[in-house]
């Protein structure tokens, strides 16, 4: 975490979704992107929350892409972008609704404590056709990677039980400094340095986005 930002994060809504088929386009999807807040404890395991599911492993879920957040801070500029939507606490396919944990003041591989759970930052997160499918906006996904309000994705470190309004506990940061906002800057094309790009491959950022982060970089 970036040190002179510090400051008391905490948790707004706890939100989990069981993978359903839902129609889109004439066909049936399978998808857990329509997540919901849920007011009780949830247990954190290394993969995922309790009562919630990925559907397509192949680019969701994971070890690296065990809880997804979102900044409760990116919601008004959302809502007043597309005022048609009704954008609630879990609208962008969340788990963790948050207020005061921002891409650019949190680093890949800072290390949290929410509730009795350790988390580890892993990456920002690059959309799929889901969360067109999930707001109903075909646009989205080109919004979403120009604005770099990307949220930020979590490994686990230790398994345990989080609930709505715990406080988000900073623990260590990572030698590196690499902000979750600098490598959604490379997506975005709005900061494609070379230095940068290759402090990023130096980082401890997810090995997955590593290989997009070159493919991003060399395109431009």
């Amino acid at each position: 975490m970036i040190e002179n930002q510090r400051g008391q994060a905490s948790v707004l809504s706890v939100c989990v979704s069981m993978a359903k088929y839902v129609e889109h386009r004439g066909d049936e999807i399978l998808t857990g992107i329509f997540k919901e807040p849920v007011n009780r404890p949830v247990a954190l395991s290394r993969l995922n929350l309790a009562g919630d599911q990925q559907a397509d492993l192949s680019v969701h879920g994971g070890p690296d892409k065990a809880v997804y957040a979102y900044p409760s801070e990116h919601y008004p500029s959302w809502r007043q972008e597309l005022p048609d939507l009704d954008l609630s606490w879990g609208a962008f396919g969340e788990n963790l609704t948050t207020a005061g944990l921002m891409e650019n003041n949190v680093c890949i591989g800072d290390e949290f404590q929410i509730g009795t759970a350790v988390l580890k930052v892993s990456q920002p997160r690059l959309p799929c056709y889901k969360l067109a499918m999930r707001l109903g906006r075909p646009d989205i996904i080109k919004r979403f990677m120009k604005s770099s309000r990307s949220g930020i994705y979590f490994s686990v470190v230790e398994e345990g039980v989080l609930q709505t309004g715990d406080a988000i506990e900073y623990l260590r940061s990572d030698a590196h400094k690499i902000r979750v906002l600098d490598v959604a800057e490379v997506f975005s094309g709005k900061n494609t340095d070379p230095e940068l790009v290759k402090r990023i491959m130096q980082s401890n950022l997810a090995e997955q986005m590593k290989d997009s982060v070159a493919h991003y970089s060399a395109g431009r």
